[in-house]
C-alpha cells in the first residue's frame, strides 16, 4: 500500500505599508506573479496562506510590480537572470 503525501501548511508575510499589491510567485506556481495574491492588515503586514507538497521551492514577492526578496529567508540561490531566489524547504 503506498503513503499518501499530505501538502503543508505554509504562511508567506511581507512588511510593505506604502504598498498596493503583493503576491508570491516561485516554482510552486510556475513563477506566475498573480496567482497568490497577498492581504495587507492595518499595521502593512501582507500575508497568505499555501498548501504546498513537501519538498524544495525558489521564490520571490513580487511587490507593485518589482521582484523582492523575502528578509527573513537567508537563504539563497543565484538565479538566471543574476539575481537571487529565495529557498524554501517544506518537510
Amino acid at each position: 500500500m503506498t503513503e499518501k503525501i499530505a501538502r503543508k501548511r505554509v504562511n508567506f508575510t511581507y512588511r510593505a505599508p506604502e504598498a498596493s499589491a503583493v503576491c508570491v510567485t516561485g516554482t510552486f506556481n510556475g513563477w506566475n506573479n498573480k496567482a497568490n495574491p497577498l492581504k495587507k492588515n492595518r499595521e502593512g503586514l501582507w500575508s497568505t496562506t499555501l498548501y504546498l507538497f513537501p519538498g524544495h521551492y525558489e521564490y520571490r514577492f513580487f511587490v507593485d510590480g518589482q521582484w523582492e526578496n523575502d528578509p527573513a529567508c537567508s537563504r539563497r540561490h543565484l538565479n538566471r537572470f543574476g539575481e537571487y531566489d529565495c529557498i524554501l524547504t517544506v518537510e
